[in-house]
């Protein structure tokens, strides 16, 4: 099959199967897969494709184009729980029952307060989900040679891995809008260059969802597993050494400098109120 038969072999699927899951819910783990698949794993294969036509690289495996696609979706899907079960004139529910019924008797009852405990449980299982394809992804980004196929590939990922460690245990997403902010975004658009820097975002983005993790939680165990797999991969690729991180603490970072005249100034200050106080 041609380069132009295979694109258009694509679209046909990705239209069959959009189409399919019109009238069809995502009640199992592989029925959310299969629709991941549909909108945005075919995508990963299309481009896969077509960047082998274009001569710059090697085609890449079926296998590890759909897992780039899927890690997207999924963390899209993730991040807009309020959005998507909110929609009028019907809610979008693309959480697969598999998962949330361990949790809930509704997907919408996520979004209530009173559910909050087990929301933020129900939503620590599907971040899990979607870890199980960061490997594929950083396995398929090495691969690349093109340094312009390669920014295009790897800042989205690196984005998606963000914002999986800012939702993870985040009950915000079941009020309003969890993203990177824009300071976050223009340093991994920045500093996305090489691979090293893939493997430093990763590494930093899975730390910073690591700290996060509660040993109550149900999957907590399943969680950490992933994540220390995900953190061997980028430490075994031997370039963590020197680098910037990403993470932006949760915290403020104060300035030592600041710090150290504020001190001065407010020393002053008491010296001065001391001298005019009266003598007993």
């Amino acid at each position: 099959m041609g380069y132009q038969e295979a694109i258009e072999d694509i679209t046909k699927r990705m239209g069959a199967g959009m189409a399919k899951f019109i009238c069809k819910e995502v009640e199992t783990i592989d029925d959310y897969d299969e629709y991941c698949h549909y909108v945005a794993g075919l995508v990963g294969l299309g481009l896969s494709k077509l960047f082998h036509a274009s001569g710059s690289e090697d085609l890449a495996s079926d296998y590890l184009s759909n897992s780039m696609g899927l890690f997207l979706q999924k963390t899209n899907i993730i991040r807009d729980y309020l959005e998507d079960i909110n929609e009028i004139p019907k809610s979008r529910m693309f959480w697969p029952r598999e998962i949330w019924r361990n949790y809930v008797n509704k997907l919408e009852d996520l979004k209530y307060e009173e559910n909050s405990e087990k929301a933020v449980q129900c939503l620590n299982d599907m971040v899990t989900n979607a870890l199980m394809h960061v490997e594929d992804c950083l396995k398929y980004m090495a691969a690349l040679r093109d340094p312009s196929i390669f920014r295009f590939c790897a800042i989205p990922q690196i984005m998606a891995i963000g914002t999986l460690a800012l939702c993870y245990n985040n009950i915000e997403v079941f009020r309003g809008v969890v993203k990177m902010r824009r300071g976050l975004t223009a340093k991994v658009i920045d500093r996305t260059k090489m691979m090293a820097d893939v493997y430093g975002a990763f590494f930093d983005f899975s730390c910073m969802l690591k700290s996060k993790v509660n040993k109550s939680d149900p999957n907590a165990t399943k969680t950490l597993s992933r994540l220390e797999a995900v953190q061997k991969t980028c430490r075994d690729s031997g370039v963590l050494i020197k680098r910037k991180s990403y993470i932006v603490r949760s915290e403020p970072r104060y300035n030592s400098a600041l710090i150290v005249m504020l001190f001065i100034v407010l020393s002053i200050l008491f010296a001065y109120l001391n001298a005019k106080r009266p003598n007993n």
